[in-house]
């Protein structure tokens, strides 16, 4: 049964070209260099420092393309996917941060801050934890981000250190910034490994029986990163491997999927801070312990017991632990309050309450004052109306009088009597 069940193991090649398009240098260049100088006026005009620094990045970035780079440049499926990366995680931040109370603009402020964090804290990784003898030999290899080469370890390492300062210049917490940034993170380090597919690299071991698998060409057949077909004698010298970009491309799923169950369960804007981006640490470095199996070491012996993704991994691990512990004995409350802000609803809300409950105790001196004066206007207001009523009687006695004086000696003597007896009057009284 074992043996069957092998058997229906899937067997393929990946020979995947990871250069999508070869434009020339100059137009490219240009391009950038354009979306900087509008990037630029528009942060000077509206007088936006981070919109500002966006443009000189560029224009930076396009003076670096026009001295460095050949002059055919290769645009790879990996430059898109961070695209993708940026623009996802923008919009998961964007989203988390509406849900804590933030404005829409905090998203799109961190964006500088993110990609710096990334392909600065990627590449510095890779270099100091996989590639040093390279990087010492060639320098300038290290700015060839293009060409391949990030760390997620060293992702996390930068994202951390820009989250702090982006954070701390905001006058928000830092932990509620981590916390909102977790969903994005578990973006990043799921389309990261579609780039290392797409680019046939950081591959897995060899399957021992070489019963399933997958080949990679362009890994094993050394100088044949560019090349655009092979031979069916060099594909049969290729082995096959374990798919481990698969396998970390499906991890990455799961932690997101993970996620999304336990901010539900905490109660999403009810959680404590801190247990989130815990969450992540926890889901995600746990499972690179179990990936990283699959995968060739890199960086130490090939017998090692113990890959330097797992070596990486383990404070990740840890650390998630620690702040699980941490937040749920804290139980902090989140939300994204920035310094300057006004206070929450909640706060209002208990201002407003104070009097209420103040005035259902009982009255106080303002308010017998109050009364007392409101009974003394009734009062005048009654005596005004007295006043009213009793010149009226005098008005209208006055004027029965007259009425009875203007009338003709031929007036019934029964109806005369009455009005000098003063019944008719009474009569009319009301």
């Amino acid at each position: 049964m074992l043996l069957a069940s092998i058997a229906l193991l899937p067997k393929w090649t990946w020979t995947v070209n990871p250069v999508l398009w070869a434009p020339a240098k100059a137009p490219a260049a240009a391009l950038v260099a354009a979306i900087g100088i509008v990037s630029l006026l528009l942060g000077l005009k509206r007088k936006i420092t981070d919109q500002t620094t966006t443009g000189v990045l560029f224009l930076a970035m396009a003076g670096a393309m026009f001295l460095f780079m050949p002059e055919h440049l290769q645009l790879r499926y990996y430059s898109l996917l961070f695209v993708v990366v940026f623009l996802g995680g923008h919009a998961l931040l964007n989203w988390q941060v509406k849900r804590g109370g933030g404005s829409a603009e905090v998203a799109s402020d961190f964006i500088v801050y993110g990609v710096i964090g990334v392909l600065v804290g990627a590449r510095l990784g890779h270099v100091l934890f996989y590639d040093l003898d390279h990087a010492i030999q060639n320098p300038l290899w290290v700015l060839e981000i293009w060409t391949g080469g990030l760390a997620s370890h060293g992702a996390v390492i930068g994202l951390i250190i820009v989250m702090y300062l982006f954070t701390k210049r905001r006058g928000v917490p830092f932990l509620e910034g981590a916390d909102r940034f977790a969903f994005s993170a578990t973006l990043g380090a799921t389309v990261v490994r579609i780039g290392n597919l797409l680019n046939s690299e950081i591959v897995g071991k060899m399957v021992p029986d070489q019963s399933w698998g997958m080949k990679f060409p362009r890994a094993d057949i050394p100088g044949s990163m560019e090349q655009p077909s092979f031979g069916v004698e060099e594909l049969a010298k290729v082995p096959y491997r374990y798919p481990s970009q698969l396998i970390e491309i499906a991890l990455g799923c799961a932690v997101f999927v993970g996620l999304l169950i336990a901010d539900r369960m905490m109660g999403k804007e009810k959680r404590p801070r801190g247990a989130l981006i815990s969450w992540f640490f926890v889901l995600y470095f746990g499972g690179r312990l179990f990936t990283e199996r699959y995968k060739e070491i890199e960086a130490l012996p090939k017998d090692s017991l113990i890959s330097m993704g797992q070596w990486l991994s383990f404070p990740g691990l840890l650390l998630g632990l620690y702040g699980l512990y941490r937040a749920f004995k804290r139980r902090e409350p989140v939300g994204w309050v920035e310094a300057g802000d006004a206070p929450r609803d909640d706060d209002e809300d208990d201002e407003d309450e104070e009097p209420a409950e103040s005035g259902s105790a009982g009255p106080s001196e303002g308010d017998d004052e109050r009364d007392e004066a409101g009974d003394d206007e009734r009062h005048e207001d009654e005596d005004d109306d007295e006043d009213e009523d009793e010149d009226e009687d005098e008005d209208e006695d006055e004027d029965d009088e007259d009425d009875a004086a203007d009338r003709k000696p031929s007036a019934d003597p029964d109806v005369e009597s009455e009005f000098e007896d003063g019944k008719l009057k009474k009569r009319r009284d009301p």
